[in-house]
């Protein structure tokens, strides 16, 4: 099974382009998604996704999500690979999303002191846990 579903903040807005041969809209960006733990002292970390979104989602993406925007992708991940002019070969890594969705209210978007962690309006309360260095995992 290939699933995965994220919540993050937008890097950038989303990249529009065409494909060359049916003119099908593809729609790029990059989710900032909080880990879930944090050491004690140290900042909280984030990973930065890949997202593409092909077709009517990729038009939902390239219309409503703005830079700095929390939301939700529900994908499979992708890999491909490629040579480029040089010979050299180049891989990626990205998530196609199937799924997208607003993660935050109209009032919270627009606030730019806004902060939320990682899954709290899906838990309903805070998710934030802090290690230390002899912490086992909680799972």
């Amino acid at each position: 099974m290939n699933k995965v579903v994220l919540m993050g903040r937008l890097t950038r807005d989303p990249e529009v382009r065409y494909t060359q041969t049916n003119n099908t809209l593809v729609a790029t960006f990059s989710l900032a998604v909080n880990r879930r733990f944090v050491r004690q002292g140290e900042e909280r970390q984030a990973d930065f996704i890949n997202i593409v979104a092909w077709g009517k989602t990729g038009e939902f993406c390239s219309k409503y999500f703005k830079k700095g925007q929390q939301v939700g992708v529900i994908g499979r991940i992708q890999t491909r690979n490629w040579d480029d002019d040089k010979g050299q070969k180049h891989y990626a890594t990205e998530v196609v999303a199937e799924e997208t969705y607003f993660a935050e209210g109209k009032r919270e978007a627009g606030d730019a002191n806004f902060q939320n962690t990682f899954g709290s309006e899906i838990a309903g309360g805070n998710t934030e846990f802090e290690m230390t260095a002899g912490d086992d995992l909680p799972f």
